[in-house]
């Protein structure tokens, strides 16, 4: 993600990112994600903001790598949850067959629909044959800007489906949703695990 007028949204509401999105403990999510991948796994955190789900997965006892394009999300991850984040965007993705799973979570919505087959399939190589990746998204049709400026591409069930299978992924669960955001709009969503087909 390297939206410009989405990066400066997230510079400039970094702190108040934190705040709002701090639990004590992993969500139902995050915490089927860490079950389905091997306890010693390898996983990536694709867009991992202020690093809280790394900071889980750390302490879970997974190898976890962090990469966002935000470096004051990532300066936040690494004062606050000490995790050290690569600065980069999904575009920098260029590992093969390394990781057990990818965790997206509510990231790679910032990328344009015309980048998301390519971007899942750097997801699918980076991931050896049997991994797990988790992605969510807003629900919807087309793409727009919300109030703070941020760039998001808006996802039905059967279309990013669809664009899972075409990249090699098969969905294991699917869960619906709606929460307020940071720019105070509650929004519909969607959350999906899926397996690499071996």
């Amino acid at each position: 993600m390297t939206d410009k007028e989405t990066l400066n949204a997230y510079a400039e509401k970094a702190k108040d990112y934190a705040k709002r999105f701090t639990t004590a403990k992993p969500d139902l999510h995050l915490a089927a994600f860490m079950l389905a991948v091997p306890k010693d796994g390898r996983v990536l955190d694709l867009g991992c903001g202020t690093g809280r789900s790394s900071a889980f997965m750390k302490k879970a006892g997974f190898k976890v790598d962090a990469l966002d394009a935000s470096v004051e999300m990532a300066e936040i991850a690494r004062t606050e949850n000490d995790v050290e984040v690569t600065i980069g965007g999904f575009e920098t993705l260029d590992d093969v067959a390394t990781y057990d799973g990818v965790y997206a979570n509510f990231s790679l919505l910032h990328a344009t629909k015309a980048e998301m087959p390519e971007h899942l399939a750097r997801v699918s190589k980076a991931l050896v044959p049997g991994g797990f990746f988790h992605i969510g998204l807003k629900t919807g049709t087309g793409e727009k800007r919300d109030a703070l400026g941020r760039f998001y591409a808006y996802y039905t069930d059967a279309e990013i489906t669809g664009l899972l299978e075409d990249a090699g992924f098969v969905v294991i669960e699917r869960s619906f949703g709606a929460d307020e955001g940071l720019d105070g709009t509650v929004a519909p969503w969607i959350i999906l695990l899926a397996g690499k087909v071996k």
